[in-house]
Formats: C-alpha cells, sequence, structure tokens
C-alpha cells in the first residue's frame, strides 16, 4: 500500500474525508511523516515556511480533502481584564521570542514554569491548562507563515533591507 501524501493546502469547502491532528511544534514542519487519526500514515511535503492552522484543508495525493485539527497541548495561560497588564505581558514574552496566542482577555504560550515565573513576577497569575494552541504568525507572516520564520533559537541580527531595522537587544 503506498503512502498517502499531501502537498499542498486547498481552499475547498465541504466535509473533510479524514482528520489529522498535530500540536504546534510539528504543524510548523514543512516535511512531516505523520498519522491520520484512522491510524493511516501520511507523508507532508509542503512549501518552506508554511504553518498549519486548525480548520486548514490539505488535499491529499488521493483525492480525499484532509482537514488539520490543533491538537490540545499544556499550555500557561494568562488572564486579566487590565490591557496594559497583558500588553506588559506581551511584550516580555514577545522579547524572548515566545509563540504567544492573543485572545480579548488572555495570553497562551507553550507551558513553561521559567517564563511562568517571570510573568508572576510582573503581577499577573498563570495557570496551566490542557488547550488547542493557536499562536500569532507575527509581523512577518502572510497566510500560512510564508516569509520571515524563526524556527531556530540563537542570537541572530535582523537587517532585511526593506527601508528599516529591528532593533532587538
Amino acid at each position: 500500500m503506498t503512502r498517502l501524501s499531501v502537498t499542498s493546502i486547498t481552499h475547498s469547502a465541504g466535509r473533510a474525508d479524514a482528520r489529522l491532528v498535530l500540536p504546534f511544534d510539528l504543524r510548523q514542519k514543512s516535511r512531516l511523516l505523520a498519522t491520520l487519526e484512522s491510524g493511516e500514515e501520511i507523508g507532508l511535503t509542503l512549501p518552506r515556511g508554511t504553518v498549519l492552522r486548525g480548520g486548514d484543508r490539505l488535499q491529499a495525493s488521493d483525492g480525499r480533502l484532509v482537514e488539520v485539527v490543533a491538537a490540545r497541548e499544556q499550555v500557561s495561560v494568562i488572564r486579566s481584564s487590565d490591557a496594559r497588564q497583558l500588553a506588559r505581558a506581551a511584550y516580555h514574552l514577545g522579547n524572548r521570542h515566545v509563540a504567544v496566542q492573543v485572545t480579548a482577555h488572555s495570553l497562551h504560550y507553550l507551558h513553561d514554569h521559567v517564563l511562568d515565573d517571570m510573568v508572576r513576577g510582573l503581577g499577573l497569575s498563570v495557570e496551566a491548562d490542557i488547550l488547542p494552541f493557536e499562536p500569532e504568525g507575527g509581523a512577518y507572516s502572510h497566510g500560512h507563515g510564508h516569509g520571515h520564520s524563526h524556527g531556530h533559537e540563537h542570537a541572530h541580527d535582523h537587517a532585511h533591507h526593506h527601508g528599516h531595522s529591528h532593533g532587538h537587544g
């Protein structure tokens, strides 16, 4: 039996024939071997920089439509009705290149006790939860994450030759 393969995201509507449940870490990979909910193996070969989001549809090699589902993950949740406090926390998390999901009254990030302590030091409370994680795409992402991607952890310069530079530091 040939492994099912996917090479593109589609805008096809209609009922999905299969579901692919993935955590955020794996939804950022352009090359991936995974398993559908049915147990069938699937190989993804997507354009570099693609970030899959819950609800995305993939066109499989056999014509089936595969729905991407954001897996429930251990996240830290900061809730506050004080927008200034949430903005401060978002600034400090972003300054550390942490992927953050922003809602009207909360911030979510993948659970990390060191970051939790930092947020508590800002005067906010943090709760652990198990939820689907859909962080912001970032200032340079368009659509499905094509463009300015940072899938690495090291110091780097942000000169991009587009009329301005970024002062990280």
